[in-house]
């Protein structure tokens, strides 16, 4: 009789910790989905949801104030969600108010992000449509990434094959720097230049001692003067 008694209880304490465990389980799923407290509903109709799904959050300055409440497709580009939100929420939620795709992290579930409206402005009714915006999806960033990862590597390989030509001596720059012909002649010329401005300034200075030009020489060293 008392193993009997003692298996009773054992078996009445088991039923009575799988009923609170399961009370205690449908509580917080309620509080989760918005089953319980007052709620009201508010639709966004987006060109893309980029993965979203029911159940999926609400989130309001960082918190989470609801959740998505159902999703359909209107028309071949245009979805409407409809979102479940908390009631003390609303005084929040201004007219002008908009909702974004976004993501719980870096690489988290997609959920729908309220930006705050003007203050003063008049909220949100139950069934209002409220403005949408579409965010920057994370292929876009990958997609410019990409763009910009290969006009880099086409600039490399431009300045390679540049750099190529110059060694092997092509083009005007390659024959500058690789020639040496060109560049002894290069040399050559720059020299002569020299020596051309030498034996130009010495005509000039004989021709300034010379009789026949010595006014004109003086005339203009009193015109720089007068300067």
């Amino acid at each position: 009789m008392e193993k009997k008694a003692g298996s009773k209880i054992k078996l009445g304490l088991f039923v009575s910790i799988s009923i609170a465990l399961f009370i205690t389980g449908i509580y917080f799923i309620g509080q989760r989905q918005q089953l319980f407290g007052s709620t009201f509903k508010v639709s966004g109709i987006f060109k893309d949801i980029g993965g979203l799904e029911v159940g999926n959050n609400v989130r309001f300055s960082g918190i989470n104030v609801g959740v998505v409440q159902n999703i359909e497709q209107i028309t071949d580009s245009t979805v409407i969600v409809d979102m479940e939100i908390n009631e003390h929420t609303r005084k929040f939620i201004k007219i002008n108010a908009k909702a974004i795709i976004g993501s719980d992290g870096l690489m988290g579930n997609k959920i729908v992000l309220i930006i705050p409206g003007t203050m003063g402005k008049k909220e949100l009714s139950n069934n209002d449509v409220i403005q949408t915006a579409q965010a920057i999806s994370m292929d876009d960033i990958m997609l410019k990434i990409k763009v910009t990862a290969d006009n880099a590597a086409m600039i490399t390989g431009d300045i390679a094959a540049v750099m190529q030509n110059i060694r092997a001596g092509r083009g005007t720059i390659g024959k500058l720097l690789m020639d040496s012909t060109m560049a002894g002649n290069v040399n050559e010329a720059m020299v002569n230049i020299k020596q051309g401005a030498g034996g130009f300034n010495q005509n000039m200075n004989a021709a300034s001692h010379s009789f026949l030009f010595r006014g004109f020489f003086k005339k203009k060293k009193k015109d720089v003067k007068a300067k």
